[in-house]
């Protein structure tokens, strides 16, 4: 099952893409244990610079200048999409499942 608009499907493949990487996943667990935080202090934990940090969080957070600094925050809609669409994936291979067992033990009573 695939989003059926181009705009959803282009998002939830990006959260995916994203996710995929591990110093990725691991910057927005940083982030949403702070709630917001800037590049500077992000790169101070991880081995990477700021613009990396800055690089590797594109789409899926939204920055907000606050004087000079940028602080970050997890984009939660882009992520509530990727998960809906998940949660209806599975539905609906629960469904087909439920399906196959329904046949399965029709089969085994006669």
């Amino acid at each position: 099952m695939r989003p059926s608009d181009p705009e959803t499907a282009a998002t939830v493949d990006a959260v995916l893409s994203a996710l995929a990487d591990p110093t990725r996943r691991r910057l927005l667990d940083a982030i949403a244990a702070r709630g917001k935080a800037t590049a500077t202090d992000l790169a101070a934990d991880f081995p990477i610079t700021r613009q990396a940090v800055v690089k590797h969080l594109a789409g899926l957070v939204i920055g907000g200048r606050r004087g000079r600094e940028v602080r970050y925050a997890v984009r939660p809609d882009r992520l509530d999409l990727t998960a809906q669409w998940m949660a209806d994936l599975a539905a609906d291979w629960d469904r087909r499942l439920a399906a196959l067992k329904r046949v399965a033990e029709s089969e085994w009573q006669r």
